[in-house]
């Protein structure tokens, strides 16, 4: 078994890998996302900023989606 922080920074990258591909599947960019190398230990994943247009397109695509 990996170390647990180890284990934290794959899954957090998991994390950021999946929410790529979700975005992506609905046309939607967040050019920032990425691990927050600012915060070690607690593995934050950082989203950064979009435009306006874009905060709708996901909102939009976050309502019309699939509930879990």
């Amino acid at each position: 078994m990996a170390p647990k922080k180890a284990q934290d920074v794959t899954d957090t990258q998991a994390a950021v890998e999946e929410l790529r591909a979700a975005l992506d599947g609905v046309r939607i960019v967040f050019p920032s996302l990425r691990l927050d190398p600012a915060s070690p230990g607690s593995e934050p994943v950082e989203l950064g900023c979009v435009r306006a247009d874009v905060a709708v397109r996901l909102a939009k695509a976050l309502r019309s989606g699939a509930r879990e």
